[in-house]
């Protein structure tokens, strides 16, 4: 059986995870800082995309990477590059769609610091890098890590963004999500396609519990140490 789509959905789940780690930690750390008034508006700008359709999410991008839309027709005017319909396009829209589980994590761990510990760093003469990088991001580490795995796990069940940027190209474009519905849609009434659709559900089945073990140990971790 070909393994593309999960090799694909991984390395599209991973790369999105890394980048929304700097995005949402970033953005977390400054809205937990913000006045109240512009944390509120932050908040729902940066969340919008977790109660927005996956499908609408995906038309959006279309209408901001597409061909003959700005950062589409630049790119390709410029670099040659087409960000739509490659296995990469899909890294802009799954990342899109998990930031908010990243950011609110991270947020929630940052509001959740000690800040005498942060003063006490200052009184001894130490940067807010040193203490940002060295003391803040330690103690906030489980509910940082927490967010990762989750927006790790959003990211490989990623479904309606991700068949708009990149639609279902076998062995260039194909993830585990749109595996499965390409095998409802075609083949689901054929044993050996009900066959291939168990085989992909009991795979991202078997994911997505590791990944909600991994929260639950990070959580009772956590739950510890304070």
């Amino acid at each position: 059986m070909d393994l593309f789509p999960l090799w694909n959905s991984l390395r599209i789940a991973f790369l999105s995870a890394v980048l929304v780690f700097f995005l949402g930690v970033a953005a977390a750390y400054y809205a937990s800082r913000a006045p109240r008034l512009v944390k509120g508006g932050l908040d729902v700008v940066l969340t919008l995309p977790l109660v927005l359709p996956p499908t609408v999410v995906g038309y959006l991008l279309i209408l901001l990477l597409g061909p003959n839309r700005v950062l589409g027709s630049f790119a390709l005017r410029e670099f040659g590059l087409k960000l739509l319909m490659q296995w990469w396009s899909a890294v802009f829209a799954v990342s899109v769609v998990i930031f908010p589980l990243m950011y609110r994590t991270a947020r929630g761990a940052f509001e959740a610091f000690d800040e005498d510990l942060a003063a006490v760093g200052r009184t001894l003469g130490l940067s807010n890098a040193y203490i940002f990088w060295r003391i803040r991001l330690p103690a906030c580490r489980q509910g940082i890590l927490a967010g990762v795995v989750l927006a790790f796990a959003r990211a490989l069940g990623e479904y309606g963004a991700t068949s708009m940027i990149v639609g279902f190209i076998p062995g260039k474009t194909a993830t585990v999500a749109t595996q499965v519905a390409f095998l409802w849609q075609n083949q689901g009434n054929t044993d050996a396609g009900r066959r291939a659709l168990l085989f992909w559900i009991c795979i991202n089945v078997a994911i997505s519990a590791i990944v909600l073990i991994t929260v639950n140990l990070l959580e009772r971790r956590r739950r510890v140490e304070s």
